[in-house]
């Protein structure tokens, strides 16, 4: 094996973007008949516990930049799940908030994830499956910031 070779086969990104890929696509099939990408369930979830966020405090919950998080919400808003609108505290900010009708979906759209939940772990076990968010999560600590300036 030659030193590219063995290098390639020790890429983390790479490593993450297949799983990541696989992963998404069985959240993504399993969700396409409630008309939500695995993304947008997430988003919907995150807003569901909250009453509001700015876009930007949503993108930091999701590792999301703020550009891509403003882009993934439009469909959401243009099918009445998510209200966007300017801050009262800070006008240049925006607030997004799920309503009622997102709330919905994202209920009928949870035994869908649930589903797929449960077969991963049937199939990857559930222990390991805690310990690999974990594990991803403390990515998130490791002050490695793609968008610092």
């Amino acid at each position: 094996m030659n030193a590219v070779a063995s290098k390639a086969d020790e890429c983390n990104n790479l490593a993450l973007r297949k799983a990541s890929r696989y992963l998404g696509a069985t959240y993504d099939k399993a969700l396409a008949p409630l008309g939500l990408r695995a993304t947008q369930f997430s988003i919907l979830q995150q807003l569901s516990v909250r009453e509001e966020m700015t876009i930007s405090g949503l993108a930091d919950v999701i590792a999301m930049d703020r550009t891509t998080m403003a882009s993934n919400l439009k469909p959401l808003a243009r099918e009445g799940l998510v209200t966007i609108e300017t801050a009262a505290a800070d006008r240049r900010a925006r607030n997004v908030m799920i309503t009622p009708e997102g709330l919905a979906r994202m209920k009928a759209a949870l035994p869908h994830w649930e589903g797929v939940q449960a077969e991963f772990e049937g199939k990857f076990g559930a222990e390991p499956a805690a310990q690999m968010r974990t594990l991803l999560e403390n990515v998130l600590g490791t002050g490695f910031d793609p968008w610092a300036e």
